[in-house]
């Protein structure tokens, strides 16, 4: 008979496509940290209050170099909590991960919508 748990893996893994300017995207297996529905709803929560700190702090005077920079920080620190390998050569550090950031408007988004459509898949059975 086939043993079955409840609880999860700590880590699950997912491919990401990763858009290039001026190229296709490229699929880039990560591994992620799993959550339980508590814990990530604590983590969207804070996502969340950090991003209306972030809009609320960008007065008339901010330029769109500190806007990025101020989204970019906030994107590296999120994909830090959540990540937990990739398949990029690069090591996995807080240099790469601003580097991947960096490279394409879109790579940041894409992970973070990888983790919450594994999820969101999860929910609706595949």
């Amino acid at each position: 008979m086939t043993k079955l748990k409840i609880a999860e893996n700590p880590t699950f893994t997912a491919e990401v496509e990763i858009p290039r300017v001026g190229g296709d995207q490229i699929k880039v297996p990560f591994t992620f940290r799993y959550r339980d529905r508590a814990a990530l709803a604590e983590l969207f929560d804070r996502w969340q209050a950090e991003n209306k700190a972030r809009y609320e702090a960008v007065g008339d005077g901010s330029t769109l170099a500190d806007i990025t920079e101020a989204e970019v920080k906030q994107q590296v620190a999120q994909l830090a909590e959540i990540v937990e390998a990739w398949g990029f050569d690069d090591p996995l550090n807080e240099d790469s991960l601003r580097a991947l950031v960096l490279t394409s408007i879109g790579a940041g988004t894409a992970v973070l919508d990888a983790y919450s459509d594994a999820y969101r898949d999860a929910r609706r059975g595949n």
